[in-house]
């Protein structure tokens, strides 16, 4: 039986960089950084004192003071990108079966704000719980915001969240896509959200020595395959995509950004953070979605990495872009918007694909800034510092997390 064809016909975003599409992309292209001192909380004791923080962000621009106060930031940011990812998609749900429209949405942590500061609340009450909001729980769980887009646009289709590190968003994507494959859905809201520049967040983090410590220049520490690269630079934000199946959207008029024409998903089953020698897992992932969408490597012409600013996921990414691309790897431009972003964790893949769609409706590859130093194996074309104007049909995007996660989606330009 023939594959059933899916569709981008919506886009949404809050980031570092713009909490708009339109912005998202410009400071994107322009090389902007989105790094700078962290205001949330005194970061004295802290070893990183900086971050990719969103700005300007209004949660009363998109929901009323009540809800607000009932939900984290992840959530926050993921209602905000899914309202305008609805309205760029022009769906009308009243002339929708809703039980036919579905969520999978992710968050790698979920409401760590909210942990953050309850738990605060039991030390100040030298353990007495009577001061724990009712509300906890589920502003906590990762999972509520699935269920609150459902509930803000009445969406009764499948709906559920993925966890997967630094790939949840990925994997909502290509959850998405196999649940309108394989007719539980004929549109699906997906994407992720994060929301963890808090103490415990970045504490967390510094104790395992995955960030940066910049501190004299923020905005130059995130530095994807450049030799002085040392950790990468926490962000925030969410991601929205509309999902639907090409027959639906074209019935009902819908525009149409791009297709999504193959996912791919392995496990290194290696260690709790460290990719597999060679980025052997990813290398896999990246085989099976090139595979899935009945191509070649050749067929590829932009990669959208995973580029984190770490040791070891950088060489060994590089590594797997060789393994995987042979010679074209070096033909190819190998980009990373988390120089500009830092690492949204669970919302890197959703945001990273929207990057990629728009790359592939612009012609444009935004840079990897502060690309200064190569590292000795680093070699290809990273497209530093400057973006480029260059015809583009497809574009993988990949991502690696901790617990040895992997994914590879391949979008590429629509046509009939």
């Amino acid at each position: 039986m023939e594959k059933k064809r899916v569709v981008i016909t919506g886009l949404g975003v809050v980031s570092p960089v713009g909490n708009t599409v339109a912005d998202f992309w410009d400071n994107i292209v322009a090389g902007k950084s989105g790094a700078g001192p962290i205001t949330y909380f005194d970061t004295e004791h802290f070893d990183t004192k900086f971050a990719c923080e969103v700005k300007n962000f209004d949660p009363l621009n998109y929901m009323d003071r009540k809800l607000s106060s009932r939900v984290d930031p992840f959530t926050q940011f993921a209602l905000a990108a899914s309202q305008m990812a609805f309205k760029d998609s022009g769906l009308d749900m009243t002339k929708v079966d809703p039980y036919r429209v579905g969520v999978v949405y992710g968050s790698g942590i979920g409401g760590m704000w909210t942990y953050d500061k309850e738990q605060r609340k039991l030390y100040d009450k030298n353990g007495n719980p009577d001061r724990i909001s009712p509300f906890f729980i589920p502003m906590l769980i990762a999972d509520i915001a699935a269920g609150r887009i459902s509930m803000m646009f009445g969406l009764k289709g499948p709906n559920y969240a993925t966890i997967s590190a630094c790939t949840t968003s990925a994997h909502s994507i290509a959850d998405s896509v196999m649940l309108i494959q394989r007719g539980n859905a004929d549109v699906m809201v997906t994407g992720g959200s994060e929301a963890v520049i808090c103490p415990m967040g970045v504490g967390g983090f510094n104790a395992m020595k995955a960030l940066s410590t910049r501190n004299d220049a923020p905005e130059k520490a995130s530095r994807p395959f450049e030799k002085n690269r040392d950790g990468f630079v926490m962000g925030e934000g969410g991601a929205t995509l509309i999902l639907e199946e090409l027959e639906f959207a074209k019935a009902r008029g819908a525009k149409i950004y791009a297709e999504i024409a193959g996912i791919g998903m392995t496990a290194d089953a290696h260690h709790i953070t460290e990719p597999a020698p060679e980025g052997e897992g990813v290398a896999e992932a990246m085989r099976i979605a090139i595979k899935d969408a009945d191509m070649t490597p050749n067929d590829i012409d932009c990669v959208n990495a995973h580029g984190t600013s770490t040791y070891y996921n950088d060489k060994n990414e590089t590594a797997a872009i060789k393994s995987v691309f042979g010679k074209h790897a070096y033909d190819i431009p190998v980009h990373s918007i988390k120089s500009m972003l830092g690492h949204l964790l669970g919302a890197a893949g959703a945001v990273e694909s929207i990057a990629s769609v728009l790359t592939i409706n612009k012609g444009i590859v935004p840079p990897t800034i502060n690309y200064e130093t190569p590292d000795e194996g680093l070699d290809l074309n990273y497209v530093p510092n400057r973006a480029i104007k260059k015809e583009i049909n497809t574009v993988m995007c990949d991502n690696s997390g901790f617990g040895g996660h992997n994914t590879a989606l391949v979008f590429k330009k629509y046509t009939e």
